[in-house]
């Protein structure tokens, strides 16, 4: 009797770790249809306000252009907010359906009940995160050709960029979630930290604008890293030195996180 080659442990946990992706595949499909509507709907309304209406008074605005590196402030802002938003909507997924893995569905512990560690769950929960902040880059991405604002094809990896921008608030995000008992404190963090990155991290004006003791604050935020890279890379002037640096420290934050992310879970979940 031939029987099938027995998998290596890497493969039957990189299975596992696909069976549990699936899983989140499955629930999206109730909701895709809202969740393409609103990526589309956003990026729309942003750029139309401030890129369009607001930029109108900015563009008028000599010294303002002149701050702006010369270009328009549709130019400017739209890949600043592509960045920004993969932040934001990754921030989300990684609090609230983290908690209700924990908390209030407890669908974490469904999954550990399979031969699945908590680490391969992490693993999965956090792939099906990057797929969410991919596609929703992806649908600004296309608004912003809209609009007309990109100015060379490199803006393409601005999607990848904004995928790693997302996942450097995501994964911190899902640590600190699972050492909560409650959501309130998620309340806090996006009072206090997400909102603070997305209107101080370069989106809507140069850092160098802010005071000088609150600038390495905003640099040190992945947030600016991404902010900056997307940008250059819209407008065409993106340098390989500047660019592997971003890249560089939106991987080492990320990779760090995932650490803090795999003991924090271990922690709650393998109690």
């Amino acid at each position: 009797m031939i029987t099938a080659p027995a998998r290596r442990p890497t493969q039957e946990s990189a299975h596992r770790i696909w069976r549990s992706y699936l899983y989140w595949t499955h629930i999206y499909r109730r909701t895709w249809r809202a969740s393409i509507a609103s990526g589309f709907l956003t990026p729309t309304l942003f750029m139309a306000a401030m890129g369009v209406g607001l930029g109108t008074l900015v563009n008028h605005h000599g010294s303002s252009a002149h701050q702006l590196g010369g270009v328009s402030y549709l130019d400017f802002i739209a890949p600043g907010l592509l960045a920004a938003s993969a932040m934001q909507m990754a921030a989300i997924e990684g609090m609230f359906p983290v908690m209700a893995g924990i908390k209030w569905i407890k669908f974490y512990q469904a999954m550990l009940a399979t031969p699945i560690t908590v680490t391969e769950v992490l693993y999965a929960h956090l792939l099906w995160m990057a797929t969410r902040v991919a596609m929703v880059s992806s649908i600004f991405l296309v608004a912003m050709f809209a609009f007309g604002a990109p100015r060379s094809a490199e803006v393409l990896a601005a999607v990848p960029v904004a995928v790693l921008t997302g996942m450097s608030m995501a994964v911190p995000a899902a640590a600190f979630t699972a050492t909560r008992e409650s959501d309130q404190a998620l309340i806090g963090v996006i009072r206090f930290v997400v909102m603070p990155m997305f209107l101080f991290s370069g989106t809507f004006f140069p850092v160098t604008q802010l005071p000088a003791w609150l600038r390495p604050l905003a640099y040190a935020t992945p947030l600016w890293h991404g902010v900056v890279l997307c940008r250059s890379l819209s407008l065409g002037d993106a340098s390989w030195a500047s660019s592997l640096g971003h890249v560089g420290y939106l991987l080492a934050f990320i990779a760090v996180a995932t650490l803090v992310a795999r003991r924090t879970f271990s922690r709650r979940l393998a109690a």
